[in-house]
């Protein structure tokens, strides 16, 4: 795998306008992702717990707990995403020189 830095070091100018936008968006993208795990993680673990305890037929109550036993591999997955995806995104902060706005002189 390719280090960070390097794909990153032919992009290394001074970043405009566009470029700060852009990486705001990734930004929110990325938490909109983590946010997509937790409510996949509730929803699973609140869909097991529900077919456990509303109905009383086995194969409901095992497929309950399946879901409810699966749903913390979202939560973990989600987790694990956004802060690969936030490192990287930090290292594209500290590789790039920060935009200073012309003197209006």
């Amino acid at each position: 795998m390719p280090d960070e830095n390097k794909i990153y070091q032919e992009f290394a100018r001074e970043m405009i306008l566009r470029d700060y936008l852009a990486r705001d968006r990734t930004k929110l993208a990325n938490e909109r992702t983590l946010l997509a795990y937790i409510r996949t993680f509730i929803g699973l673990i609140a869909s097991g717990a529900g077919l456990v305890k509303l109905f009383e037929e086995p194969a409901f109550i095992a497929t309950g707990f399946v879901l409810m036993a699966v749903s913390p591999v979202f939560l973990i997955v989600g987790a694990v995403v956004f802060l690969r995806t936030s490192r990287k995104l930090r290292l594209l902060d500290d590789s790039q020189p920060i935009y200073r706005k012309p003197d209006a002189r």
